[in-house]
């Protein structure tokens, strides 16, 4: 996936604030997409990273390493390191999506379940 940011930016937008629920604000000085007043993803710009909410993150670090990966930081938090120069958009796309999804009410995840029916 291209790493400029601005690009990346509007990449998560256009995938991210359709869902319900979903508000993009700063966290630290770099974006974050949060539903139900939890984070569920963050860029760090600096480093061209996107943290994000997982709990499959060792099936992905075990599928690409250089691109899916923690630092000690994260170690303790449900959260891994995706390298926005190597991802794909469709691996991305499917973390955002189930991201979210760990994240949202009952109430929100059926609003997208509808959204997704109804195209």
């Amino acid at each position: 996936m291209a790493t400029d940011m601005h690009v990346f930016l509007q990449f998560l937008k256009g995938t991210l604030l359709p869902l319900p629920g979903v508000i993009h604000k700063m966290c630290f000085d770099d974006p974050a997409f949060y539903v139900n007043n939890k984070i569920f993803c963050n860029i760090k710009e600096k480093h061209e990273l996107l943290a994000i909410h997982t709990t499959e993150r060792e099936k992905w670090i075990a599928l690409d390493p250089h691109t899916f990966f923690i630092t000690p930081h994260y170690q303790n938090y449900k959260y891994m390191l995706v390298r926005l120069e190597t991802v794909s958009p469709g691996d991305l796309k499917q973390l955002l999506i189930t991201a979210y999804l760990a994240r949202a009410t009952k109430k929100l995840i059926k609003e997208y379940e509808e959204m997704i029916a109804n195209g």
